[in-house]
């Protein structure tokens, strides 16, 4: 794809990217497929997955407690348990405010361990990255945002997600649907949003302004972006999704160069197909 030579002129030192089709095809890629990058908060959609595959194994159920007082797994994924940001302080009722947690997403990593018996890194292996092929993909340490990983390992991620063999499609519809509407909350490094939509670990594009993803992608849209200049997208409506990594922390630069980008591969999608 001609679009993905744009990130040629971004302002980092190394870059990757891919774009997959819903029927698996990739489209295009650029930069080092299989070179390791460190995933940040991009590690959350792949600890969601094994949650997800955890609840349909019946490791336990999503309205299991797990979290604060009153908080549940379903709470924990997406990002409504009250649990601060960075902290085990606690800053609102379970259900009742959008606020990103990884406090929260490392209480699920401890839940899954309790629950399973096994470690979450090694939980995720057996139940993810293994049957996907993503050998260069590891979830040591947080499960909100020590990953590492390669676009050549999150393009077949990306392809589960738009045509699920883990999980059955109706899951993956759940996890990337709106998960307790309505509610407010701030998208880190744009803003406060009202509605913040998430689903469960993965955050829905809706109608956010301003916002990583392009100006054309549609409402449906979900993923993740990471502080490490990473993000993850699939957008149901172009049926495709695109993975890009870099090694420069994201800032002003990401804010300004990715939604071009996106609006540019959705634009080029079409002849492509």
């Amino acid at each position: 794809m001609e679009s993905l030579a744009m990130i040629g002129q971004w302002p980092v030192a190394n870059a990757a990217a891919g774009v997959v089709r819903a029927d698996g095809t990739v489209a295009g890629t650029y930069g080092d497929l299989h070179r390791r990058y460190p995933l940040a908060s991009v590690t959350k959609p792949l600890a969601a997955y094994a949650v997800l595959v955890a609840w349909e194994e019946g490791v336990f159920e999503l309205d299991d407690p797990a979290g604060p007082q009153g908080s549940t797994v379903r709470h924990l994924l997406a990002h409504t348990s009250g649990l601060a940001f960075d902290a085990e302080k606690v800053l609102a009722l379970p259900g009742t405010r959008r606020i990103y947690s990884n406090t929260g997403f490392e209480a699920l990593g401890e839940a899954l361990t309790k629950a399973a018996g096994i470690p979450f890194a090694e939980y995720a292996r057996q139940a993810v990255l293994e049957p996907l092929g993503m050998a260069d993909t590891a979830l040591e340490g947080s499960p909100a945002a020590d990953g590492v990983s390669t676009v050549a390992d999150l393009l077949k991620f990306a392809a589960e997600l738009q045509d699920p063999r883990l999980l059955h499609p109706s899951t993956v519809v759940t996890a990337t649907s709106v998960a307790f509407p309505g509610l407010k909350g701030v998208l880190p490094g744009y803003g406060a949003q009202d509605p913040n939509d998430w689903g469960l670990g993965f955050e829905i594009r809706a109608t956010k302004r301003p916002h990583w993803t392009g100006a054309h992608s549609s409402p449906a849209t979900f993923g993740h972006f990471g502080q490490s200049g990473t993000f993850l997208w699939v957008d149901p409506r172009a049926g495709a999704a695109c993975a890009v990594l870099t090694d420069r922390p994201f800032g002003e630069w990401a804010t300004q160069a990715w939604p071009p980008l996106t609006d540019a591969v959705l634009a080029e999608l079409p002849a492509a197909g």
